[in-house]
């Protein structure tokens, strides 16, 4: 879909885009949350890291398994909901282009793996989306979706 159709479909729907600000907040929230859980679930593991090299390789140790939990949090809550927590706390949701309505299994996935792919990048798929006219990230051009208002 065309960037005109989009805005033409956005004005047609009376849906707005989500401010970048809201969705740079939905982020932290999310990624707080499973650092979080992170934590709680490797406990033993942080306690008895004496120094901070063995700090950072408890982290890096478990960082596959940390993106696949990323996956897995990001596919459920946008498949099921239209938002994870951190967008249901800052009220936006995502939408998938052809249905109007909150992404199916295949495009939450796709979504989930290519967002963490713009994360292991540098952020360079979140910067993308700073300056794409409809706030499209590469998860979001990969998965055919917008973020809105809720």
């Amino acid at each position: 879909m065309q960037s005109e159709e989009i805005e033409s479909l956005l004005h047609r729907e009376h849906l707005t885009l989500a401010d970048p600000k809201k969705r740079g907040l939905a982020f932290f929230i999310d990624e707080l949350l499973l650092s979080i859980l992170l934590m709680i679930v490797l406990w033993d593991q942080f306690a008895s890291a004496s120094t901070m090299e063995a700090l950072i390789e408890v982290t890096n140790t478990f960082i596959f398994e940390f993106m696949m939990i990323k996956v897995v949090y990001q596919t459920f809550f946008v498949m099921q909901y239209g938002a994870t927590l951190g967008k249901i706390a800052m009220k936006i949701r995502v939408l998938e282009l052809s249905t109007l309505d909150r992404p199916s299994l295949f495009c939450a996935l796709n979504r989930a793996i290519f967002r963490v792919v713009g994360e292991l990048l540098f952020y360079l798929g979140f910067a993308w989306g700073l300056f794409d006219p409809l706030k499209r990230t590469w998860h979001d051009r990969s998965a055919q979706t917008l973020v809105v208002d809720a």
